[in-house]
């Protein structure tokens, strides 16, 4: 017997279709609809019917707004799935702390040939032999087409069927779990993708009382809001306790448009932390924001909304404009090397300063928080994949100014994150590419030129996100790693994350531990972090700094850079780590 039970507020009749046969759903408290049919068991499809004059499209078979699998895809009828019947394996496992993580995000359908869960495990040993101690899935909910970001998502408890079944996704969970890896998953909760989306037949899930890019909000705060936010805490705790990931991303949170006492986010987190309390394993929830709010990741005891960490976009901004000297859109707010030294020491560049692009004032400043709330990274999806091309890092500066990034994102008091292939170097860019239906995807395509148009990019160079050619030119080749100069950056990274391994001092949180000097005139930065060091250098011809007495030289990026005495000669794009005992 199978119980089926959907919110559907504003319905007259409801009924569910199984097989040839419907059967009707009736009434319960609080818009809710019930019914147990003993004819439904684990593998059968159905789909809803709203018989109601008031609704368009009343004969529509609708997927379950929680459906579990969508086979067939986002059009189609649901199919009922038994979670408790996957053969488990990780019993024993339990995460690493985030204070002590390598996260490594990557996009399932680019990060193989194959683009499927089942392939992703070819790979694990070379994460894992890298020293990544986490895997950061982009959104995998089912979503319109056959490949895509997953940003517009409208299945949001059911996995996208090209990249494999459900059970296939668990195969790679139980996999990552087996070889040391934990698993988080980017979820999406400010928005729904335009395709597919039937919520809004069901029930109050959007408002018009904001408006979004994407349209309406999430209804996070009117009338009917209550079971609007059950729907997403449901959503987050299934990933969590079915698909036994570690931890959540939550996208673009500054999108929720949230004014309750208790806001969502605190409630998705306390939630979570109840979760885990109950299974006995260790969840984290971490925020995309650009709001540059610590109360994100303060302890609900302190006031704030007690999420485990933050990105911190102001450290990748303040690195990229330094080493690119990039100054377009929101860069435009960041350049001089004292807005890195800034991050380093304080988090925030904006901390309840003038933001020029924003034309206001914003942000507010870290409290005494530890740096293991914010991630650290040089590239991730966004500030790759939306440049107008999709070029990487390696793709804009030179390779010594490459692994200076690198050195700082892995070096510095956040949690480091890198991005798929950012690793080698590889030469697969990651452009933006979905697979809409054709009017769809029309719009999306001239929408994202004009939106670079104001970057000052030429509309004509940017890639068609529709055409298939800018999804396969964003799969990573793997088969590069072993040719120059991909070889050589591989080995920075596994010499890099070694050193953070090795040295205590790289994964102490305590931000008043970080000392930082600079020369903007010289062009370079030192940083200290007890017994560590890390210096580079930007300028056009060879520069010496004064070091901490009793240093040495555990890594550098030329074998010119030299240490005479106390002083550091640094040749240009260079950077090296010192020790001091």
């Amino acid at each position: 017997m199978q119980r089926f039970r959907l919110w559907a507020p504003n319905a007259k009749k409801v009924s569910v279709q199984i097989a040839e046969q419907k059967h009707p759903l009736q009434k319960q408290n609080g818009g809710w609809w019930q019914a147990d049919i003993d004819a439904a068991r684990p593998g059968v499809d159905y789909a809803y019917f709203l018989d109601d004059p008031a609704l368009d499209d009343q004969a529509l078979a609708l997927p379950d707004p929680r459906s579990p699998w969508q086979p067939n895809g986002i059009h189609s009828p649901s199919r009922l799935l038994d979670h408790a019947a996957f053969p488990w394996t990780d019993a024993a496992w339990e995460a690493p702390p985030l204070s002590s993580a390598i996260l490594y995000e990557l996009h399932i359908g680019a990060f193989t040939p194959e683009g499927t869960f089942d392939a992703a495990q070819s790979k694990l040993d070379d994460l894992r032999d890298l020293g990544i101690t986490h895997v950061e899935l982009m959104p995998v909910n089912s979503f319109p087409g056959i490949q895509g970001w997953g940003y517009d998502g409208v299945d949001l408890f059911a996995p996208h069927q090209p990249y494999g079944s459900p059970d296939a996704l668990k195969r790679l969970v139980n996999a990552c779990h087996a070889k040391g890896l934990a698993v988080l998953l980017d979820v999406v909760y400010n928005h729904l993708g335009p395709d597919g989306n039937y919520l809004g037949k069901f029930g109050p899930y959007f408002t018009d009382a904001h408006h979004t890019p994407w349209g309406d909000a999430v209804n996070l705060e009117d009338a009917g809001s209550h079971e609007v936010r059950r729907f997403f805490c449901d959503n987050a705790l299934m990933w969590l306790r079915d698909y036994h990931f570690d931890g959540l991303r939550l996208d673009a949170v500054h999108a929720y448009m949230d004014r309750s006492a208790i806001n969502f986010m605190e409630q998705l987190a306390t939630e979570v932390h109840d979760l885990q309390a109950h299974t006995g394993r260790n969840y984290v929830v971490i925020a995309e924001s650009d709001l540059n709010d610590p109360r994100l990741v303060t302890a609900r005891e302190a006031g704030g909304y007690g999420l485990d960490a933050q990105w911190s976009d102001d450290f990748h901004h303040a690195l990229f404009t330094a080493l690119t000297g990039d100054r377009s859109g929101y860069y435009a707010d960041f350049g001089a090397l004292a807005d890195l030294a800034k991050s380093l020491r304080e988090v925030f560049v904006y901390d309840g300063r003038f933001s020029s692009y924003r034309n206001r004032i914003h942000g507010r400043p870290v409290p005494n928080l530890p740096a293991s709330r914010f991630l650290g990274y040089s590239q991730n999806h966004d500030q790759v994949g939306n440049r107008a091309k999709g070029d990487r890092l390696a793709h804009i500066v030179s390779n010594g100014r490459a692994k200076i990034a690198a050195a700082l994102a892995l070096t510095a008091p956040f949690v480091p994150m890198l991005f798929q292939g950012e690793e080698w170097a590889a030469s697969a860019p990651f452009q933006y590419f979905t697979n809409h239906e054709p009017e769809l995807g029309r719009l999306v395509s001239e929408g994202r030129k004009k939106e670079f148009a104001t970057f000052g990019w030429d509309p004509s160079q940017i890639p068609d996100p529709q055409s298939p050619e800018t999804f396969q030119r964003s799969k990573l080749n793997w088969d590069e790693r072993t040719q120059q100069p991909h070889a050589e950056i591989l080995d920075w990274y596994r010499k890099l994350i070694a050193l953070r391994h090795a040295i205590p001092d790289l994964t102490n949180s305590d931000l008043s531990h970080v000392h930082v000097c600079f020369s903007e005139e010289e062009e370079w930065l030192a940083m200290e972090r007890g017994a560590a060091t890390v210096a580079f250098s930007l300028a056009p011809n060879p520069i010496q700094i004064e070091i901490r007495p009793g240093s040495r030289i555990a890594l550098a990026s030329s074998p010119d850079v030299r240490l005479n005495a106390n002083n550091l000669t640094l040749p240009p794009d260079s950077v090296a780590v010192l020790t001091c005992k």
